[in-house]
């Protein structure tokens, strides 16, 4: 039953995280740290986000903004090192209550500026890849700040979605790598249980690409950053 619950948050997180650009882990960690100890959760997410990194890519290849790939991408890289190396240290308390905080505080931001855009720029777009790179290894969310940062450069929907996986894709692998050879692992049905939940990241990335051009996406981000705010407070007051 564990694998099916799973398998289903998958499906939805797959779908509305590419829709919203929030990403996958945005989505699924605050509902998995409940059930899960912090790093497992956070290495099982990663894994899944991994794959729809890929979809992504390959679903949306009409093009990549190969100059913001490269700002975001590269400073990314190190800061998911620094932050998946903290985070395999820390206390599973301190680093709930640090997620809940982030969320809590993220999803406010959302609510209540809304039309707050950022200056587009080299200095932005390096700013983004550090701190979103960081956030990602460290608590396994780094989409929702990537989010905030790409959208100050205006892209086209398909080529913001991609450039979107392949910078995730290059922190990923980063912080993956970092979690794997740090001792991070899990359960043997876990193990088993990505062989259903890969593909079925899948068909929530062919789904959001069936819809992206037809739900408006502010509507989206509304809900989603009311449930952020719900589910940080609940970890920041009782991890």
């Amino acid at each position: 039953m564990e694998i099916l619950y799973i398998s289903l948050l998958t499906l939805i997180a797959a779908a509305i995280g590419t829709i919203t650009g929030f990403g996958t882990s945005t989505l699924m960690i605050p509902v998995l740290v409940i059930f899960f100890p912090p790093m497992e959760a956070i290495f099982l997410v990663a894994i899944i986000h991994w794959f729809g990194n890929i979809w992504k890519v390959t679903l949306f290849r009409s093009g990549f903004n190969l100059r913001l790939l490269v700002l975001f991408g590269v400073v990314g890289l190190a800061t998911s090192y620094l932050g998946a190396y903290i985070s395999l240290g820390a206390n599973e308390q301190i680093l709930l209550r640090f997620l809940g905080a982030f969320l809590a505080g993220y999803a406010l931001f959302l609510i209540f500026q809304s039309k707050f855009k950022i200056h587009a720029g080299n200095l932005t777009a390096l700013s983004g890849g550090a701190l979103s790179g960081f956030f990602a290894g460290m608590f396994g969310i780094g989409g929702a700040i990537r989010s905030m940062f790409l959208t100050a450069f205006d892209l086209p929907k398909a080529v913001y979605i991609a450039t979107a996986g392949a910078i995730g894709l290059l922190v990923d692998s980063t912080r993956i790598i970092t979690y794997f050879t740090g001792g991070a692992t899990l359960p043997k049905e876990l193990w088993y249980g990505l062989l259903l939940f890969i593909p079925i990241s899948f068909l929530g990335a062919q789904l959001a690409k069936r819809i992206v051009d037809k739900i408006p996406q502010n509507q989206f981000r509304l809900v989603i950053a009311v449930f952020l705010f719900v589910t940080g407070l609940k970890l920041l007051v009782w991890p």
